[in-house]
């Protein structure tokens, strides 16, 4: 249960000299050894402490009396923003608690002012948008120039609330774009990405370079439709769901009614590939296996769908309206081991974006909306890798990535990296 908190071993010393004499003669009891009695677990409460640097001026004894005195002073390293009092545990920590555990930052504020500082919202806010810029931006570009090498490809879309976009009103939909390597047993990888719109060239635009032949699971968004030089692939799990709300309540098991037979088909599907998973198969074999046992499955449900004429405006008319908009993807899945057959796995990490737009519900501006997108990325990049988050975001703070920053020296602040994992792994500050 706490296999992973540092110990501290507390002696116990709680007996007085008296009772330390031998109830038979009288002696003064001696140690003899030591055992556990019990563990607890100890919160600490979180504190800041005010940092003053200090630098030393050096001067050189034999100038010093001479028309050209020489002195050195130890500048340090730099702050983290110039001329202001942010460190990078106390940014990590803002990030954390907006992104990670959806605080929105007056309720930071208010936590703040009871450890006796105050920090304006507009403050906080800068320095997210100013330490994303300047050093979690490089990271962020490597991400995705790393996503776009990748075969298979999974993505979604959400709508956020951006206040001050030029040309637009404040109630206006934006919209917050996921972008995900797929299951691929690589180091996962995880983009956000914000537009004004949900206009397809925007998905082309972010996958330009993606190299021809690669595939991607979408929902059934026509914008998608753009993406010329990639395979579309559609997910079953969305196919399922509609077919599960077209069965009426209590027919579940009726095998008659046209619903729950298509919900059966796909019931295989996934059946297959929980065996193949199991089984620890390669992709050679997977695609194999998928051609022997998938393949007649999706065959004999396209026959199927082809029967099928709902009454006009029933949710078995919506599922098999949702459907045939995406025949052509329906066997897309069989071409290559690789592809997935449910988008699970993209809509997971939108989660945290949910739960955060529910209690902070807009960006002030494109600048802020941008910077979100960024720590949403490291946050969401930490988690798939098993790193904390704020770990993560501070290791990146610390090293301060630039624009002059290699990809080689970018990969050792990837999560996947044995330096990154050795530093977050740490105990904390």
């Amino acid at each position: 249960m706490f296999a992973n908190l540092p110990i501290h071993y507390e002696e116990v010393n709680t007996l007085s000299e008296e009772e330390k004499q031998c109830p038979e003669c009288g002696a003064g009891m001696i140690p003899t050894g030591h055992e556990e009695i019990r563990t607890e677990l100890r919160y600490t409460r979180a504190k800041l402490e005010r940092i003053v640097y200090i630098a030393t001026t050096c001067g050189c004894p034999a100038c010093k009396d001479t028309e050209d005195p020489r002195f050195m002073k130890d500048e340090g390293s730099p702050a983290l923003i110039p001329g202001g009092y942010a460190s990078a545990s106390l940014v990590s920590h803002i990030m954390y608690e907006k992104y990670a555990d959806a605080l929105p930052l007056y309720r930071q504020k208010k936590g703040f002012e009871l450890l006796g500082v105050s920090i304006n919202r507009t403050t906080m806010a800068n320095w997210i948008i100013t330490c994303s810029q300047n050093y979690l931006k490089p990271i962020y570009d490597y991400f995705h120039r790393e996503l776009l090498k990748r075969h298979f490809l999974m993505a979604d879309e959400t709508p956020i609330q951006v206040l001050k976009e030029p040309g637009r009103r404040p109630q206006n939909k934006s919209y917050i774009w996921l972008m995900r390597s797929g299951e691929d047993r690589l180091p996962p990888i995880i983009l956000y990405h914000y537009t004004e719109t949900r206009a397809g060239g925007n998905a082309a635009d972010f996958l330009d370079g993606i190299d021809e032949g690669s595939y991607v699971m979408v929902d059934g968004y026509s914008g998608y439709n753009r993406l010329k030089k990639i395979r579309r692939c559609c997910c079953y799990a969305h196919i399922r769901r509609y077919l599960m709300e077209a069965i009426p309540s209590g027919q579940e098991k009726d095998y008659s009614h046209p619903a729950v037979q298509g919900v059966l088909y796909c019931n295989k599907l996934f059946e297959y590939e929980r065996s193949y998973k199991a089984k620890g198969l390669s992709y050679a074999q997977v695609y194999k296996r998928r051609q022997k046992d998938a393949k007649p499955v999706v065959e004999g449900f396209m026959r199927w769908l082809d029967g099928q004429h709902p009454e006009k405006g029933s949710r078995m008319d919506r599922a098999v309206t949702y459907i045939q908009n995406r025949k052509d993807t329906l066997m897309t899945y069989l071409e290559d081991g690789r592809c997935s057959l449910s988008n699970n796995a993209s809509e997971n990490p939108h989660r945290p974006v949910t739960l955060g737009r529910k209690n902070w519900l807009f960006s002030d501006s494109q600048d802020g909306a941008n910077a979100s997108m960024i720590v949403y990325t490291m946050a969401e990049m930490a988690k798939a890798h098993w790193l904390h988050p704020y770990n993560y975001l501070k290791y990146l703070l610390d090293s301060r990535p630039g624009t002059d920053t290699t990809d080689a020296e970018l990969k050792d602040l990837a999560p996947w990296s044995e330096k990154a994992r050795i530093e977050c792994n740490k105990k904390s500050e």
